[in-house]
């Protein structure tokens, strides 16, 4: 497959946020975007209102030396984990997906200014593996020097490699930005019975129409805990609950 049938091969969003992350990240480097604009700075965005900074933060990333190789295994979690969640989870709701890009990129503006993060990358990317590993818990994950492990782990191992290496808590903030989507989208609704939080807006349902037909979904959803609901009694005779939405 030569490059152009590969880029063209992934989902929509996914491609999108490639374009804009590797399109941004260069013109920075070669001085055409000045970089000085283009991070997230909590003074900046709260007292002087340079909102522009919440998304130029999304995908700009710090290219050098020292960062290139950084910078490549973000993009290939962007191209393997992104693209495996939208085309596959995501096929037929691709506002569905779209909605859970918003999610994560405010939590990650939420996290940046709180630990003073400048760039958003490795949180945005961290995130959305975190969801598909825990959609796929038991699947194994081939990492570093032929280590294998299951999914679940991953996301762990990647935010202790950069603690370590790097000093950084980014990507232990994209595991709770990660977690918190995961719980209200899945745990809380499925498992515990709970109110649906995260439905798609109708705007932007509008934007990304459903698709029908094909199938989606994968990974195994987690098992419902919530006590069953009783036969509900009204003064016009004995009804039964149909179950939840």
């Amino acid at each position: 497959m030569d490059a152009g049938t590969w880029y063209h091969s992934l989902p929509r969003f996914t491609r999108y946020w490639l374009t804009a992350t590797v399109g941004m990240s260069l013109l920075c480097r070669f001085g055409l975007l000045p970089m000085e604009y283009m991070y997230l700075s909590r003074e900046l965005v709260l007292t002087r209102l340079q909102l522009w900074r919440c998304i130029t933060s999304l995908f700009v990333f710090p290219l050098s030396g020292a960062t290139g190789f950084h910078f490549l295994i973000n993009c290939y979690f962007i191209t393997q984990y992104s693209k495996n969640l939208e085309k596959d989870q995501y096929a037929r709701s691709p506002s569905d997906y779209l909605y859970l890009l918003i999610i994560t990129a405010v939590l990650a503006n939420l996290g940046g200014m709180l630990f003073n993060v400048y760039f958003l990358m490795d949180m945005l990317v961290v995130a959305i593996t975190y969801i598909w590993c825990q959609l796929n818990k038991e699947v194994i994950v081939s990492f570093w020097f032929g280590s294998r492990f299951k999914a679940m782990y991953l996301p762990w191992v990647l935010a202790g490699i950069e603690l370590v290496f790097h000093g950084s808590l980014a990507s232990l903030v994209g595991i709770f930005n990660g977690h918190v989507y995961y719980f209200l989208k899945f745990q809380y609704p499925q498992e515990l019975g709970g109110s649906a939080f995260l439905e798609t807006p109708e705007f932007l349902k509008r934007i990304a129409p459903d698709v029908s037909g094909g199938i989606s979904g994968f990974g195994i959803p987690p098992e419902s805990r919530a006590p069953p609901r009783q036969a509900a009694n009204s003064a016009w005779g004995h009804g039964t609950a149909l179950g939840r939405n």
